[in-house]
């Protein structure tokens, strides 16, 4: 039997692994413009963006849609921008068309009615009179103004990156810990002392033993014949084998400069499969113990792979 032994699980002082859960939070000013980025993201199955902004300021949205495009490729994002202007450039300024005509009408009916003259602050408290106006703001400060605060959303997007890759860091850690146990779960299988061919002709003789016991009509040499398929059926090398081979490629994927989430969480599938058939081939209580181990920690490995970007 070839010794299996643990998967030697390679490390680096910055794993590239990163997380879909991350926080960025990026103020700015501007003339008398001030605002506030916000930029929240957690796990989704493709990347899915959803702005929040102000009204006026909605052609932001293709350019920062484009930024995080860039920058990542899962998650599902919520993108909000909070404006405050410290002056008010709003004027007041008097409808004199309006006022016009109404001053007209109320001379018209003084006249007619001999009523005392009408007072100033009646006919600018009249709708329409008085209308609030926002300051203009020229096409080019428009543009310098976006452009400032299309930089501080980059900021943001930066910050974002870095919340997601801290996490994976910490993902990281997380399911090499799990993958290790995997491995020492294989080399346990592996290595099971009802597995060694002694143990396994014993248990085929004590089997054919008590069938001819019961009846003496057995055929003594089909049945070694059929005692053998059975045991052929189930040997567990192969499921081994095909673990062996996953815990490579988790180890290949955990060093990947790419986003990897899709094909770990396919990869731990795959897992779960050699770990369901070794269950159902164990024909021992100490390998079927370690087949139920593995299935539990290939589980809880899937829980964190969901959070991989």
């Amino acid at each position: 039997m070839a010794p299996r032994g643990n998967i030697p699980l390679k490390t680096r002082n910055e794993m590239a692994l990163s997380s879909m859960t991350g926080f960025a939070r990026v103020t700015g000013r501007w003339r008398d413009v001030s605002w506030q980025w916000e930029l929240k993201s957690v796990n989704g199955k493709a990347l899915d963006m959803r702005f929040r902004l102000p009204s006026g300021f909605d052609n932001l949205e293709t350019t920062a849609r484009g930024l995080l495009q860039q920058a990542m490729k899962r998650g599902n994002l919520q993108i909000s921008l909070a404006l405050q202007n410290a002056q008010s450039a709003e004027t007041i300024r008097v409808n004199t068309k309006l006022l016009d005509q109404l001053v007209l009408l109320a001379e018209n009916l003084r006249d007619r009615l001999g009523s005392a003259p009408i007072q100033a602050e009646n006919l600018l408290g009249l709708r329409g009179v008085l209308e609030v106006a926002e300051e203009a703001v020229s096409d080019e400060d428009t543009k310098r103004r976006d452009a400032v605060i299309l930089a501080s959303f980059e900021m943001a997007v930066g910050e974002l990156v870095t919340s997601r890759q801290s996490e994976g860091k910490r993902l990281a850690s997380v399911l090499q810990s799990q993958i290790a146990r995997i491995a020492d779960l294989t080399l346990a299988a592996s290595d099971c002392p009802a597995r060694q061919p002694e143990a396994i002709r014993q248990r085929l003789a004590d089997q054919v033993a008590r069938l001819l016991e019961q009846s003496q009509s057995f055929d003594e040499q089909r049945l070694h014949q059929e005692a053998l398929l059975l045991a052929t059926k189930a040997d567990v090398q192969e499921e081994l084998d095909r673990l062996q081979s996953h815990l490579e490629a988790a180890d290949a994927l955990l060093q990947s400069d790419e986003p990897v989430g899709r094909k770990f969480d396919f990869l731990t599938q795959e897992f779960n499969r050699e770990a369901n058939t070794l269950c159902s081939k164990a024909t021992d209580k100490t390998l079927t113990s370690i087949g139920l181990d593995l299935k539990t920690v290939i589980d809880q490995l899937r829980e964190q792979v969901q959070n991989i970007e």
